[in-house]
């Protein structure tokens, strides 16, 4: 990580209160909730946050300024002390976290609005559906010292219904910037998190995981309904008439139907298995589309079926 205070732009002296200002200004700036597609934010938001929990780390922000540790908060030299190093952390971190500085309490201010609604409030660190969503906060342990492992975080990866109907790779784009192919599981879920071992935040030890939660694309050609789709095809008068044979579209490419004269367009047409993943059925609902424009010709007709064939259609 660079320097802490070239990160949050605040001078060696500066107090805490100017650096939980700083921070809080750059968090709004960067968080991911507010920055979907721009994965340099995500970036600029974990060194922020990383930045502001040291400087508010008494006894780190006093190492780091000894030249004891470095920005991410590793002994820059043998011989250095590292379990008084962690136990002086600790203390430090408790007391800073007592003051309610804490990085948490800052983020909670601004984002019980957008944040609330997508993680299910901060507290809990859970997604509506209970998906573990991305918490800066949650390699903290209770005394207020970072564990060894790097955070875990989350990425969104959208995914159209036929690349999940059959189970394609995808290319996920991190925090960092990196592009992943990612192996999607047979039979993958809307809200399902796939584990990428060492993808995350790097630690003073192992680097955390990444969570991939898979979101479905909504499709122009189908309507989810659980495990069923739902697709509309078009016809013209003649062909629910006089029948035809038409295409439909279903996950694993079109099909041809064989529409027999005088199709019941009131009732869906079901293909049996042919929904999500082979669970489902796929529902096909029929629209008769009249010519453009209107038509003399089909008006006489439906004048003579109106006053010499009518027939019920409603109640």
């Amino acid at each position: 990580m660079r320097d802490p205070y070239t990160v949050l732009g605040v001078p060696r002296s500066a107090s805490e209160k100017d650096i939980k200002s700083a921070y809080r200004k750059l968090a709004k700036k960067y968080h991911p909730d507010q920055n979907p597609d721009d994965p340099s934010a995500h970036g600029k938001f974990a060194e922020a946050t990383n930045a502001y929990d040291l400087l508010t780390d008494a006894g780190k922000r006093a190492q780091f300024d000894r030249g004891e540790i470095d920005a991410d908060g590793n002994p820059k030299f043998a011989g250095f002390n590292p379990g008084g190093f962690g136990g002086g952390a600790r203390g430090a971190r408790g007391g800073a976290a007592g003051a309610g500085f804490s990085a948490e309490d800052i983020l909670k201010e601004f984002m019980s609005g957008f944040g609330g609604q997508q993680r299910g409030g901060m507290g809990n660190g859970r997604g509506p559906a209970g998906g573990a969503q991305w918490d800066p906060f949650a390699g903290a342990t209770a005394g207020g010292g970072r564990s060894m492992k790097g955070e875990d975080i989350v990425v969104n990866a959208t995914i159209s219904l036929e690349d999940a109907h059959q189970a394609k790779p995808i290319d996920v784009r991190m925090p960092s910037g990196k592009v992943l192919s990612v192996k999607i599981p047979a039979k993958v879920e809307e809200g399902q998190q796939i584990r990428l071992k060492g993808q995350g935040s790097p630690g003073m030890g192992e680097p955390g995981d990444a969570l991939v939660t898979v979101r479905f694309e909504k499709s122009k050609q189908f309507r989810r309904d659980g495990a069923d789709l739902r697709t509309d095809v078009s016809l013209a008068l003649y062909e629910a008439v006089l029948g035809a044979k038409v295409r439909v579209p279903t996950l694993d490419g079109s099909v041809e139907l064989n529409l027999p004269p005088g199709v019941d367009t009131s009732k869906a047409l079901r293909l049996k298995g042919k929904g999500l993943h082979g669970d489902g059925d796929l529902y096909v609902n029929l629209r008769v589309v009249l010519p453009p424009g209107g038509d003399q010709d089909l008006e006489a007709l439906a004048r003579f079926m109106r006053d010499q064939k009518p027939y019920k259609v409603r109640d």
